[in-house]
């Protein structure tokens, strides 16, 4: 089945998730958070600092983001405001990427360097409890990114583009991670944003223009073949049967001043590709 276009005219669109019914991004080129229903109305737009610019929503509700390059998560109170949360400066001036909640904590990693300067095997993943500390989890991964929860809450797994392979933890009770190994190798490709999927984990992958679900092991269980570079994706839509992916022309999209070419996908997952 051919992927429907539901939006277009994005910028660079990152951050995939699907949320209270509505399919939700981030254009990092014109700094916004976008909620969209499934056939393209937008119903929420949120602007945000700097980028990159991932979110996720804490259980009571409230929509935690990160404003990358600032090093800070901000919150977004129920007024339309946006408030600071965290500082993580003192544990990196990179970039921050993605941002996970798991229960009351929230995971947020850094790309450990500046892309795209020559990348470094530097990036970290800290920790934010309630009370608002912070403290790094975990270290030296080659270019993190799309963040997954597995296993009931019992693994974390990261994409490590710059590695080529999906990563795992273990979660302890304190929210620590611990016996880190390869959930999966994916060799040639370098995973973006990750989804968890039937059987696997969905990545996207830009420069392979593709969207892959894998099994833990690394066996290849489906591949969407696009005509863009896929930055990241969110299964969702009703009986959560939709893989909804983020694309756009690659390298181009890096140069801000060009057309903007990124698009919202919509593909049925049980009508085949």
């Amino acid at each position: 089945m051919e992927p429907k276009v539901i939006a277009s005219g994005i910028g660079m669109g990152e951050s995939a998730r699907w949320h209270g019914g509505r399919f939700w991004f981030a254009d990092w080129l014109k700094g916004h958070i976008y909620a969209i229903d499934p056939d393209g109305t937008n119903h929420q737009t949120i602007s945000v600092p700097t980028f990159p610019i991932t979110f996720d929503w804490l259980p009571d509700g409230h929509l935690l983001i990160v404003s990358g390059s600032e090093c800070k998560v901000l919150s977004f109170t129920p007024a339309g405001t946006l408030e600071p949360a965290a500082d993580l400066s003192s544990w990196s001036t990179a970039p921050w990427n993605e941002v996970l909640i798991h229960g009351p904590n929230a995971y947020i990693n850094c790309l450990g360097f500046t892309f795209p300067e020559p990348s470094e095997v530097a990036g970290v993943i800290a920790l934010l409890t309630p009370d608002g500390g912070t403290r790094l989890v975990a270290r030296e991964l080659a270019f993190p990114n799309g963040m997954v929860i597995m296993d009931d809450g019992g693994t974390l797994v990261v994409a490590e583009t710059h590695a080529g392979r999906l990563t795992a933890f273990d979660i302890a009770m304190d929210g620590s991670l611990g016996n880190r190994r390869e959930w999966a190798a994916v060799p040639g490709s370098e995973p973006d944003g990750i989804c968890q999927g039937d059987g696997g984990i969905w990545y996207a992958d830009v420069t392979n223009k593709s969207c892959v679900l894998v099994a833990e092991g690394g066996e290849v269980l489906r591949k969407i073949e696009l005509e863009q570079g896929c930055f990241s994706c969110a299964v969702g839509g009703e009986g959560a049967n939709t893989l909804f992916i983020l694309c756009a022309d690659w390298p181009a999209v890096m140069d801000p001043s060009g057309p903007p070419t990124g698009k919202v996908l919509a593909i049925r997952l049980d009508a085949g590709t």
